[in-house]
């Protein structure tokens, strides 16, 4: 029986969560919700007071559910006014009126391999000649050339134009960017060119914002310093500063293959680990000192702040930092029993603060892990005693040595077995949400956990060290005649060279076990938002079952099996009947597929093939939702099963084409005729009637052209490699003609079913 007047906030925190969710999948055209939660909550302060007279069962019960009701509508209503695009002077109010914009760089800058990206805050526009006040956020990208410096945080710009809305996906099962920047309340985006934008002047919106990244950049400046490898130097930023944007793409790859990702970022691990330390440290010398527990939480709290501020006072960082904090006071305050409330009141804090946290990838995981690893943890750890087994086997009679072995082997493998015990309650909790947003699971994570978190945790501890040395170092230095600077930098690189071997040793040891376990990794997993959460319902009837033994939880846990089988199979049966000709919006290239059920062709016309990078952001995600099991693609029409023939040549429209195509090219699949067109064709071309005419490479075509050649009632698609410039002025043409056209530029990908699908 759960006493949960003890666990107010357990309750509390999922009944706001609730209203978050229900507001961002269903309140987009609900009306003003505060009044309904102000009354809600009056009616629910005086049952309370009601039922604190009655003393009833029901009574109590009633309070407690509109209690709940009105936490819902709380959370309802605090997502309701947290979302900008409902303000009046919004950007999106001014639409395409905009002639030019005054905003400030208000977060840090990603710097990638060709381009500058972070986000604007608008502050005023001009419309009609006149200026505005206006709010909103932009998401802009600069190019990375010479003469174009980063943008710094606090950066009042003026830009000439207006942004656009930002763009849904392009392309089926896409990552849906424009919802990723909604719940960070930004909805446009633009590319600005050199002479597009103007800097005025630097004023940061958030001062100590602004010094903090000055900090971090200062600390991230003593790494590049003294860390020589390019790839170990990466990874030590990200490890301690979280400043990924040197980490290249092989070591990425090698760190989620392994799932070790969440070493990168600081978050929770970090902070907890500086936590540790700084008790640890305090409990040895200090621990017996009247008042300790207050102090040293004092204490605590100075510190794990401290660190958030040196390292930029990032999102990730923020989120641990409150959580900790929450456990330290509860800690001081006597309530560490009720880890699961504390963590509760730490959730329902950042909720408020923030609703659109509940759609964070971040908040998810470091809340989850962490309530896993409480509550999972010390009961996989019971499984096994490994010390008491190893002490068990000392004997009187044995040589000290031989029962100091006994004894160190036991507390060895037990720190081993906790550690394993660690890794597998975190992927408890966190399995399901990484089939979702990361679509594979590397069952290698116990072998790369195992030893990595350990190294990292050290490396973690050496970094800092690095930092404080070089800290004092600089500040002796002050004080000294200038030719001491040599002397004095002799620890520093001391430190740092240390520092330089254990993340060459960490990057060795992911790279080992990504070698090694690559098949390990079962990837192109699909699962939908509904079997996410049936899946979560499953694992938690499990643990209910071992904790109580009742078998009404695994009546429900094989209910919730029932019900994820049964949307797979719903699922698979969707898929197989589905037959689709697809043109797919990749920028400046030309690719299209033939889906049947779960099997796809995917043709790129042009003689170059698709980069990795392309097929991971803009086919996979396609390919994973479909559940496909046979992919093929072709190069130039190289080995294609579509027939194509060539309409240029009247002596070989019955030859298929295996090398470099002409000008035109038509493609029969499945009924469906399909014409490409790359060059100018005349109206004396044979004529050949098609279903869709795909306009390739800024093809120079008459409406009377394609009225005489390919027929007067064809779908007109001009695919990714023409110019916008070109698209805009032929689709005026063919439209004032009556043809029907589509941009996959602008509107995302084409598609279209054979008429002979379902047959």
């Amino acid at each position: 029986m759960i006493a949960w007047a003890t666990f107010p906030f357990v309750r509390y925190t999922p009944a706001l969560i609730l209203g978050i969710v229900g507001y961002l999948y269903l309140g987009a055209d609900w009306p003003e919700l505060w009044p309904v939660t102000a009354a809600l909550s009056l009616i629910s302060i005086g049952l309370i007071f009601w039922a604190v007279r009655q003393r009833t069962p029901f009574s109590s019960d009633a309070a407690g559910l509109l209690s709940l009701l009105t936490i819902i509508a709380l959370g309802a209503t605090l997502t309701q006014r947290a979302t900008e695009c409902r303000r009046a002077d919004h950007l999106y109010r001014f639409g395409d009126n905009v002639e030019c914009y005054q905003a400030v760089v208000d977060e840090a800058t990603v710097v990638r391999a060709a381009t500058y990206a972070t986000t604007l805050k608008v502050q005023a526009v001009r419309v009609a000649g006149r200026w505005r006040r206006a709010t909103g956020g932009v998401r802009v990208s600069l190019p990375r050339v010479a003469g174009i410096a980063q943008p710094q945080y606090g950066e009042v710009w003026l830009i000439r134009g207006h942004p656009d809305p930002s763009k849904p996906p392009l392309n089926p099962g896409e990552f849906d960017y424009a919802r990723y920047l909604e719940y960070r309340q930004v909805y446009h985006q633009q590319y600005i060119h050199p002479d597009q934008y103007r800097i005025l002047r630097l004023a940061p919106p958030n001062v100590l914002v602004a010094i903090s990244m000055k900090a971090a950049a200062q600390l991230d400046g003593v790494f590049r310093h003294y860390i020589h490898a390019k790839r170990e130097y990466a990874i030590a930023s990200a490890l301690v500063l979280g400043i990924k944007d040197d980490v290249d793409l092989a070591t990425k790859q090698a760190y989620t293959a392994t799932g070790t990702t969440h070493i990168m970022a600081v978050s929770g691990l970090q902070v907890g680990l500086l936590f540790a330390a700084m008790s640890w440290v305090l409990r040895k010398m200090f621990g017996r000192v009247k008042g300790f527990l207050l102090w040293s939480s004092l204490v605590g709290l100075a510190v794990i702040w401290s660190y958030a501020f040196l390292t930029g006072l990032s999102a990730s960082v923020l989120r641990a930092t409150v959580m900790f904090t929450v456990i330290i006071i509860g800690r001081a305050l006597g309530r560490q029993d009720s880890i699961f409330n504390t963590l509760g009141v730490a959730a329902f804090g950042l909720l408020v603060w923030n609703p659109f946290l509940v759609a964070d990838v971040g908040f998810q995981l470091s809340f989850l892990a962490v309530l896993s690893i409480v509550y999972v943890q010390p009961r996989i750890a019971r499984w096994l005693d490994v010390e008491a087994y190893f002490y068990a086997r000392r004997r009187p009679w044995q040589p000290k040595a031989v029962q100091w072995a006994w004894r160190g082997s036991g507390w060895f493998l037990d720190k081993v077995w906790q550690a394993v015990a660690l890794s597998l309650a975190a992927q408890v909790a966190t399995f399901g949400l990484g089939l979702y947003y990361f679509h594979q699971f590397p069952f290698s994570f116990l072998f790369s956990n195992l030893v990595a978190v350990p190294i990292s945790s050290g490396a973690v501890y050496v970094g800092l060290a690095l930092l404080a040395v070089k800290g004092i170092m600089a500040t002796i230095g002050l004080l000294l005649p200038a030719g001491a600077a040599w002397w004095l930098d002799l620890l520093p690189r001391a430190v740092a060279q240390v520092f330089e071997w254990m993340v060459w040793a960490f990057n060795e040891y992911i790279f080992l076990i990504s070698r090694w376990f690559s098949g390990w990794v079962v990837r192109d997993i699909h699962v939908s938002a509904l079997q996410t959460v049936l899946l979560f319902g499953i694992i938690g009837a499990g643990l209910a079952w071992l904790n109580t033994r009742r078998l009404g939880w695994l009546r429900g846990m094989a209910l919730l099996l029932c019900c994820y089988g049964g949307s797979r199979v719903a699922e698979a049966r969707a898929v197989a009947p589905t037959e689709e000709f697809i043109v797919y919006s990749i920028p400046r290239r030309s690719a299209v597929g033939f889906w049947q059920g779960a099997a796809a062709e995917f043709v790129t016309p042009d003689s170059l093939p698709l980069t990795e990078t392309e097929r991971t952001y803009r086919l996979l995600p396609g390919i994973i939702r479909r559940a496909a099991r046979r992919t093929a693609y072709r190069v130039g029409w190289r080995g294609c099963t579509v027939p194509v023939q060539r309409l240029a040549d009247p002596d070989s429209t019955n030859e298929k084409l295996y090398f470099k195509p002409g000008p035109v090219v038509l493609a029969r699949w499945r009924g469906l005729r399909v014409a490409f067109v790359s060059n100018r064709i005349s109206t004396a071309t044979k004529p050949a009637p098609v279903d869709v005419l795909v306009l390739r490479r800024n093809a120079r075509l008459k409406p009377e052209t394609v009225a005489a050649v390919f027929g007067p009632r064809v779908q007109v698609v001009f695919d990714s490699s023409c110019k916008i410039w070109y698209v805009a002025r032929q689709d005026s043409l063919l439209r004032a003609q009556g043809f029907r056209t589509w941009d996959v530029t602008a509107r995302g990908a084409f598609r279209c079913a054979p008429p002979l699908a379902g047959r």
